[in-house]
């Protein structure tokens, strides 16, 4: 039988002028409830990955992302899924983020909550070269 290959995940950070960052808490019910990351979701059959980044931030966050740029790639397997997360960064979306899962979430400049998705914690340290270069 062959293994399912991974599920394509877009992922984004949210980065202001300052270089905070937005990091989302996983709600009850999903795997890793609990757990912080960067907001995003799975890419649907024909559907680019930045598409799929501005509709995931249209339905968790309420915001509209204009422009987001490449940052890497990286594939991780849990226990419920194998994924490989498509991370992109922009610093230009209209709204303010809204709570609209049921999710918290907090903007971040020295990344200080716990715990973090175990994909997310080897990015934090190649995110700050970019922030505070």
């Amino acid at each position: 039988m062959t293994e399912p290959g991974p599920i394509d995940v877009a992922v984004g950070i949210l980065m202001r002028p300052n270089g905070d960052v937005l990091l989302g808490q996983r709600p009850d019910g999903k795997p890793y409830a609990g757990y912080w990351e960067f907001p995003g979701g799975k890419v649907e059959a024909g559907e680019t990955i930045l598409a799929a980044l501005q509709r995931e931030f249209v339905e968790e966050l309420g915001i509209e992302v204009r422009t987001a740029e490449p940052w890497c790639g990286v594939e991780h397997v849990y226990e419920h899924a194998h994924v490989r997360l498509h991370f992109y960064i922009s610093r230009d979306w209209r709204g303010e983020p809204q709570s609209l899962e049921g999710q918290a979430f907090a903007w971040q400049g020295s990344v200080d909550v716990s715990p973090l998705l175990p994909a997310t914690i080897p990015l934090i340290e190649w995110l700050d070269r970019i922030r505070f270069a």
